[in-house]
C-alpha cells in the first residue's frame, strides 16, 4: 500500500498555496509522509494512499484546477480517502461562510461518485492590487479594502485530525 499522503492545490494569487503548506507541515508533524504538488501538475495518484485537495472559490466557483483534478483522478479518489478544503469569505461575516458552502456544494454535486471525508470552507485573503484583467479595470473592485481572515489555528486543528479522518491511526 503507498504511504505517502497527496497535498494538491490551486491557487491564483498564492494564498490557498499557503494554506496548502501549513496543512502539509502539519501532517508532516505527525510523522506522514507528504506530497505537496499544484493540482494541475499531478499525473498519478498511484503513490498515495490519501489526498487532500484544496483550491479557492472565486467568481462563484471552485478553481477549474480543483475540478478538473476531480475528473482527471475520478478512478483512483473512488478508491481513496479524500479531504476538501476551500478558501472564500473574505470578511468575517457568516452569510459569508454559509454562501461560500454553497458554492462549494453545488460544485462537488456534479461528482455524485466523490464522497469527501471532509469538507471544509476557510476564510481567505483579498488583495485589490493583485487584481487580474478585467478585474483590475472595474473601479468599484479596486477600492475594496485588502483582507486576510485565514484562520491558522483553524487550519492547523483541522489538518491535525486529519489522520483519523483518513483512518490513518
Amino acid at each position: 500500500m503507498p504511504d505517502s499522503i497527496l497535498v494538491a492545490f490551486s491557487t491564483i494569487h498564492g494564498s490557498t498555496q499557503e494554506v496548502a503548506e501549513q496543512i502539509a507541515a502539519t501532517l508532516r508533524e505527525q510523522g506522514l509522509a507528504i506530497d505537496l504538488q499544484p493540482a494541475k501538475q499531478v499525473r498519478s495518484l498511484d503513490a498515495y494512499r490519501a489526498v487532500v485537495l484544496g483550491a479557492p472559490l472565486y467568481m462563484f466557483h471552485w478553481h477549474k484546477d480543483a475540478l478538473d483534478f476531480l475528473s482527471r483522478h475520478r478512478k483512483a479518489l473512488a478508491q481513496k480517502p479524500i479531504a476538501i478544503f476551500a478558501l472564500g469569505p473574505v470578511n468575517s461575516v457568516e452569510k459569508e461562510f454559509t454562501d461560500a458552502r454553497a458554492m462549494l456544494d453545488k460544485d462537488l454535486a456534479k461528482f455524485t461518485w466523490l464522497a469527501p471525508v471532509v469538507t471544509e470552507i476557510f476564510g481567505g485573503k483579498m488583495e485589490p492590487a493583485k487584481f487580474r484583467f478585467p478585474y483590475n479595470l472595474i473601479p468599484a473592485m479596486n477600492k475594496l479594502p485588502a483582507s486576510d481572515i485565514r484562520d491558522w489555528a483553524a487550519i492547523r486543528t483541522w489538518a491535525s485530525g486529519l489522520t483519523t479522518k483518513f483512518q490513518l491511526v
